[in-house]
This record gives structure tokens, sequence and C-alpha cells, in this order.
């Protein structure tokens, strides 16, 4: 069968597309005379499988991982754990996914695709708590980085006691990495016998006593000049981080954060390399950030790529010497 004789019908089955624009592989059913031309396959890159809430503004939830995620090289697979109803200002409404389907999603995925980290964010429920716990104790041998999403950047609540409880009790033995803000590390493990709130040092204590392998507690709530990250292991603090403290409210930093941190974590790097770039390259964001709405700044995830195209137009306006 001649070439020209199957093109006509491609018109037909794609409209609106010009012949011969398809992949060849389109044709190749057609053509089993043609000989076989060697096709080299890309490296796959590093795959990492998040779960959490849908946030339409992409300022936060697994769209901000999506884009952090693609920002730093790795393909970012997904299972949705819940619908959000929300934007810039604030959280209007969450509906979680049912916890069968968000185990379909995921373990579909982990049949067919090797997965190098996990990265965990709002989950909806403590049915999905339960789920997600399960799944990934298949996997022990994958990094879970965990960001606890209590709540909205507004106060907007996203967990109840009942949510943190499974928290505690079913994710944090797995996790490798947890990124709570210094209020969420609080309420992860305070206390009724607490007679004033736990310093940070406290929390990360009884974080690790809880099974947690390593804890950055981020320093963004915090009233100090400077937001101060400290990253504690199995040795105690293995860094503290200072960072200048930029003027607004950022909607999505620590879901930037987190996802930088797995997205190196799975190209190879430890847990300490991961933290120390995860942490310039999320503050990168912030300071490119942008007024998307009325509400709070959106940090830019390929900042990058505009600072690219800024150098490319200046150079272009220069002209050749």
């Amino acid at each position: 069968m001649a070439i020209r004789a199957v093109a006509p019908a491609l018109g037909d089955i794609c409209p609106g597309v010009r012949p011969f624009s398809c992949p060849v592989l389109f044709f190749l059913p057609y053509f089993d005379c043609l000989p076989t031309l060697p096709s080299p396959i890309a490296p796959c890159p590093p795959q990492v499988l998040v779960f959490a809430a849908s946030d339409p503004s992409s300022g936060a939830g697994i769209q901000a991982d999506i884009l952090t995620l693609a920002s730093l090289g790795c393909h970012p697979l997904t299972a949705i754990t819940a619908l959000t109803v929300q934007d810039t200002v604030g959280v209007r409404g969450v509906h979680a996914t049912g916890a069968e389907l968000l185990e379909q999603q995921a373990r579909t995925i982990l049949e067919d695709m090797p997965v190098a980290a996990f990265k965990i964010g709002v989950l909806g429920s403590v049915e999905n708590i339960v789920t997600v716990a399960e799944i990934v104790g298949d996997y022990p041998e994958i990094p879970l980085i965990f960001d606890p999403v209590l709540a909205s950047g507004r106060g907007d609540s996203l967990s109840g006691e009942e949510m943190i409880a499974a928290m505690r009790e079913l994710l944090l033995p797995q996790t490798t990495l947890l990124t709570p803000n210094a209020p969420e590390a609080r309420r992860l493990v305070e206390s009724d016998e607490d007679e004033q709130e736990p310093d940070i040092e406290v929390c990360a204590r009884r974080l690790r006593e809880l099974g947690v392998q390593y804890v950055l507690i981020t320093g963004t709530h915090e009233n100090t000049p400077e937001v101060i990250n400290t990253l504690y292991g199995p040795e105690g603090q293995l860094r503290a981080d200072r960072w200048p403290r930029l003027p607004g409210s950022y909607h999505g930093s620590g879901c930037t954060l987190a996802s930088a941190i797995a997205a190196l974590i799975a190209g190879g790097a430890s847990v300490e390399e991961a933290v120390r770039d995860a942490q310039d390259y999320t503050w990168q964001t912030l300071k490119s950030g942008f007024r998307g709405g009325m509400g709070q700044f959106i940090p830019d995830r390929l900042f990058w790529a505009r600072d690219n195209e800024a150098d490319a137009d200046s150079a272009e306006g220069r002209g050749d010497d």
C-alpha cells in the first residue's frame, strides 16, 4: 500500500491534522513492508509519585508539586486525594477522593512505572491516610517526603484531630523526611502535659521518637528577622539555614519546598544535600513570586526559564559585536 493512499484517511481520524504531521508510529500498522528503523530511547527521568489535593489556582497542591518536580528535571506522577475549592485568598471547600479510587490511581501507576520517591501533601480524610499508609508500606525502599499540611496559609483547617492522630500512628513511622512549619510541628506532638508551647528542638525529638527519620522544621511562621529552617536527624541537629525574610505572604511555599526535596532525593542526592539545595530553589521561587490574584503571592517555579528569556532578550537587543 502506498503512503499516498493512507494519508487521506488521516484527516478522517484526526480532523484538522495535515497528512504526515502525526508520529510515524501512527502509520506502522499499514506498512509492514517498510524496514524497521532504529529509534534511540531517551533515558527515563526520575519519577516521583505525589499524593496530594488539587488546587485550582495552581499556587499550592498537586499543581504546585507538578510544576516543581518538572522544573527540577523529574517526571511527576499523581494520585489525587481531594478536590478543593480555593483561590489565592483562601480555601472554601475540600472534597476528599474516595479511598478506593485513590488506591486505584496509585497502584495502577506503581504496577507500571518505577518510582524514585513519594511525596505526600493534603490527604483529605482519615480513610485516605489509612490507604496511603498501606500503599507506601508496600514499598519501604522508596524514600517518603511528607509535608503535613494542617492548615492553609490563611489558617483554614485542612486536617482535624482524627486525621492528625492517624498521621502520627500510620504515616510518621514510615516517613524519611517530614517538612512541617513550626506550628504544624507543635500541633503534631502537643501533649496535655505540656505546661508551655514546646520549642522546635523538643518537637523534632518527639517527631523522631514517633519514627520519622529526618525532620526539617521551617521558620516561616516564627517572629524572627530571618527565616531559620532547621534539619534534625539521628544525631540531632544537622544544619540550620538562615534566609532573608521576604515581604508578603506566599501560597504554596511548603508544597514547593517538599517537592523540591523529593525531586533532588529522587535524582540521587542525600537528605542533607537535598534539603540544602531545595531551600535555595524555593527561596528563588519566592523571590520571583507573582501576584496572580487578590490574595497571596504565587511562587514562580519556572523563574529560571524567565530569567533565561530576559537574558536572551537583552542579548538580542545588544546585537552582535
